[in-house]
């Protein structure tokens, strides 16, 4: 960091300070607007909560809306015991909603300096690092102008800056791309600018936080995926789970099927992630059962998900190859759960992934299928999806198979870029198609990637009969563009 660049304050929300690069400029103000449900006063009670629970920084929350009452239930639903806080002396709320709604305020006479000197003294009997007011726009749509507005709120901004906080102002905003805030000033006045959005995409909502501005302080640009958890509050992903790089092992792990090892060199690395791709009815999820099983012989735990079947559907899938599934799942070495993609968002099936695997403690994953996840999501999100998931998993050298369904009948629905960018993250990528030839269609089988081992190149029969999957010779003939498409 060079001399003249500023400290950054952590805010501790997850992921946050990464886009950040490091947290809030200290000791400036920082706007964080948004419309209704965006999430506005999460981000300011998680800045006050996590910078006294993780950076002993105590703090004053100033409300012109919420009751305090209200805003300490809502803490105490993510774990944090404001109300302990308060009795300690290190956490005070100012209520202003009062004053912000008393009749006698008539548009362009509100004056600040009774609130100033209220956060004032709050601020020096808490020793207070970090200053919330939520929100200040309870209070700007008094005055009969812009000009008053920008005037005034320059003023309170400053007298803020003077006690030495580092603040977040909360403010409103009527629609999600056009402006950023409500009356149009507040952004030139104040040093930082942070805008939540909730954008209905789809008949779906997507979150998304983006930093507008730092003066004078460096951060990342753009918009990137958050949602409002009720354990974790505040995740942005995949920034919230983004590691330095890890031991890579060179452990060898069996997929389940002797051919298939064969063809990646004698199976994978033990914290491989490997896409299998292919058309429904190739083999994705015999080859998924077989990879379970494999885990259950080895005397390991394995999670198994399945997007596009119901646990009864799997199991009678699993009996046709002799895996009797639910004694399987008695031993304690298999969870399996079944879920369709439309009951939640890509970011809640994230997290609810994360827990299981923290909470089960599997050395094997499966996924069945990811592409299902494309009816939810857009290509940007599932490769954000991707990227946390791989990001997750390395550090637990847990060995991933995920399966992938083309969208049409040979090909994908995802950008090439956006293609390229998910199968860089892969470690392997196994590809089953069929061909035709000689007026009948076959399956064939194809390693296209294998990172780090050598690998069979060759495009080879498949054959399944009652006692799985087999590969056969290569062909010769086989069609050169079975390796073009090789993602979700």
């Amino acid at each position: 960091m060079s001399d003249n660049a500023l400290e950054k304050v952590p805010t501790g929300i997850n992921g946050f300070d990464p886009i950040a690069l490091g947290g809030l400029p200290r000791g400036r103000c920082t706007l964080v607007t948004g419309s209704t449900g965006t999430g506005k006063t999460l981000f300011a009670m998680e800045y006050l909560a996590r910078g006294l629970a993780e950076y002993g920084q105590p703090g004053v929350f100033v409300t012109f809306e919420e009751s305090p009452a209200d805003l300490r239930r809502n803490a105490s639903s993510l774990g944090f015991p404001v109300e302990q806080w308060e009795r300690e002396g290190r956490w005070t709320f100012l209520d202003a909603s009062f004053e912000s709604t008393q009749e006698t305020l008539t548009a362009g006479h509100y004056n600040y300096a009774a609130l100033v000197s209220r956060i004032g003294n709050a601020v020096r009997a808490t020793n207070a690092a970090r200053v919330c007011i939520d929100s200040i726009g309870a209070i700007l749509a008094r005055y009969p102008n812009v000009t008053s507005v920008r005037t005034e709120l320059f003023r309170f901004v400053t007298h803020l800056k003077e006690l030495g906080v580092t603040s977040v102002v909360t403010a409103e905003r009527l629609r999600e791309y056009d402006g950023v805030s409500h009356l149009g000033v507040e952004e030139f006045v104040l040093d930082n600018v942070v805008i939540l959005r909730n954008v209905l995409q789809g008949e779906r909502r997507r979150r998304t936080v983006e930093i507008v501005k730092f003066r004078g302080a460096p951060h990342r640009t753009g918009e990137w995926l958050f949602t409002i958890d009720p354990v974790e509050g505040m995740v942005i992903i995949p920034l919230a789970f983004l590691r330095p790089g890890t031991h890579a092992s060179t452990e060898r792990v069996s997929l389940g099927n002797p051919d298939l090892d064969r063809m990646c060199g004698g199976g994978v690395y033990r914290d491989s992630i490997v896409l299998l791709t292919g058309p429904t009815g190739s083999g994705k999820t015999l080859t998924g059962l077989r990879f379970a099983q494999a885990a259950f012989d080895a005397g390991e735990r394995c999670l198994l998900y399945t997007f596009d079947e119901t646990l009864e559907q799997l199991s009678r899938s699993a009996a046709g190859w002799g895996i009797d599934l639910p004694a399987v799942q008695g031993t304690g070495l298999l969870k399996a759960l079944s879920t369709y993609p439309e009951t939640a968002s890509i970011e809640d099936h994230f997290l609810n992934i994360r827990r299981e695997i923290e909470a089960f403690r599997p050395r094997r994953l499966v996924i069945d299928t990811i592409s299902a996840l494309e009816r939810i999501v857009a290509p940007r999100g599932l490769l954000d999806f991707v990227l946390a998931l791989t990001a997750l998993l390395r550090p637990y050298e847990i060995t991933t198979l995920l399966t992938s369904a083309p969208t049409g009948r040979f090909t994908s629905s995802l950008t090439p870029s956006i293609a390229a960018e998910i199968a860089s993250l892969i470690d392997s990528t196994i590809t089953l198609r069929y061909v035709e030839r000689g007026g009948s269609m076959h399956r064939v089988v194809a390693v296209l990637q294998h990172r780090g081992s050598e690998h069979d190149a060759a495009i080879r029969q498949v054959f399944i009969d009652a006692s799985g999957m087999h590969f056969g010779e290569p062909l010769p003939d086989a069609p050169s563009s079975l390796s073009g498409d090789v993602t979700p």
